[in-house]
């Protein structure tokens, strides 16, 4: 059984991806950062259903917790599916931006992606067969207004996932990022009407968090293993 590590495991995708991975035969390790009740509720969710999971705890940006937790993780079985999804936003126009907020989108999602992945890469390396996927936002291709700290964090996990997919390539460890559009979670809510949706999305609606899971589980699989180094949108057609 491959073990998965997903961070943000407890959020709306996040959890979505939990589920599909642990479907597909995973054991996998919930990751939450305050929000660990809720973490362990999924993964107490999944072993009913017949699954393999735990709920983990730390803070992806504190580059020593994060090393020393992952390092006793992987001290004997490496995690061998990573999934990259932990991130925040904090918007606000350019002019208008607070350094605080510049530095906390980007210590999340492009400093978290560093605190947990390079831990983990070695014991991922050495077992010769590795996925990892970063799940960012159609924001890090089209660029969004009110969001250049997020904008620019999923656009430099892009750059990221290109170039660690070419050092991993030849060790069986394929690299992809997932850039979802407007997919239905907490996170929406208030920001996107229907109508809103339906003038920005050519498919009228938002996606679904199972939409995204979908692919991400594809890409985690046998299947895929010659698919490396790609930024894939999940987002109804938007460019």
């Amino acid at each position: 059984m491959k073990r998965a590590l997903v961070t943000g495991g407890s959020g709306g995708i996040g959890a979505a991806i939990c589920r599909r991975l642990a479907a597909d035969g995973c054991y996998v390790y919930v990751h939450a950062n305050n929000n660990l009740a809720k973490a362990t509720a999924l993964a107490e969710e999944i072993r009913q259903a017949g699954g393999g999971a735990e709920a983990i705890a730390f803070d992806v940006t504190d580059a020593e917790a994060s090393r020393s937790l992952l390092e006793a993780l992987v001290a004997d079985t490496p995690i061998q599916v990573l999934v990259n999804n932990a991130g925040v936003h904090d918007d606000a126009v350019f002019p208008g931006m607070r350094a605080e907020q510049w530095h906390k989108v980007l210590d999340v999602s492009l400093n978290g992606f560093f605190n947990v992945t390079q831990p983990l890469t070695l014991a991922m390396v050495r077992s010769r067969w590795g996925r990892i996927i970063n799940i960012t936002s159609i924001a890090g291709l089209a660029g969004n207004r009110g969001q250049v700290n997020y904008a620019a964090a999923k656009g430099g996990l892009h750059a990221a996932t290109k170039s660690l997919s070419l050092e991993l390539a030849s060790r069986g460890i394929t690299v992809n990022a997932v850039a979802p559009g407007i997919i239905q979670t907490g996170m929406i809510d208030g920001v996107f009407d229907a109508k809103t949706i339906a003038g920005l999305v050519p498919m009228k609606r938002a996606g679904r968090p199972e939409e995204v899971a979908d692919l991400v589980g594809f890409l985690a699989s046998e299947q895929a293993s010659y698919i490396s180094g790609q930024i894939i949108s999940v987002c109804g057609g938007m460019t």
